[in-house]
C-alpha cells in the first residue's frame, strides 16, 4: 500500500515530443538549352557579316533569326560587345560602331534557344 501512495504523490515526468513541419521538396529538371555559334574573321574594313563570311573549315555557319532566339552574345576579338553596338537579322550581323574590327580579329556570335 505504501508504494501506491507514493506513486500518487510523485508527479510523472512531462515529455514533450516536438512536431516538425513536413518539408515539401520540388525537384525541377533543368531546361534543355540549344547553343549555336557563328564564327567569322574580320577583313579590317567590313561592318557587315553574312553567313558566307563564316569560317568554312568549321562547317556550315548560320546566323539564326533573332526572333527565334532566347539570348545572344557577340564577341569581337574576345571582347563581349554591348547590345547597342550591333544588330542581328536572319543571316546578317551589322555593327553600329564607327570603327571596324582590326583585320584578323575573330567575330563570334553565340545564339541560345531555351
Amino acid at each position: 500500500m505504501k508504494n501506491k501512495e507514493t506513486n500518487l504523490l510523485t508527479p510523472r515526468p512531462l515529455i514533450n515530443i516536438p512536431t516538425l513541419p513536413s518539408i515539401i521538396v520540388h525537384n525541377r529538371s533543368p531546361k534543355k538549352v540549344k547553343v549555336f555559334e557563328f564564327y567569322a574573321i574580320s577583313n579590317g574594313c567590313s561592318r557587315i557579316y553574312k553567313e558566307n563570311d563564316g569560317v568554312k573549315e568549321i562547317g556550315k555557319q548560320i546566323i539564326l533569326d533573332p526572333k527565334k532566339l532566347s539570348y545572344m552574345n557577340l564577341f569581337i576579338n574576345g571582347v563581349l560587345q554591348p547590345k547597342e553596338s550591333y544588330e542581328v537579322g536572319r543571316g546578317v550581323i551589322k555593327l553600329k560602331t564607327v570603327d571596324v574590327p582590326i583585320k584578323g580579329a575573330p567575330v563570334i556570335l553565340q545564339m541560345f534557344i531555351v
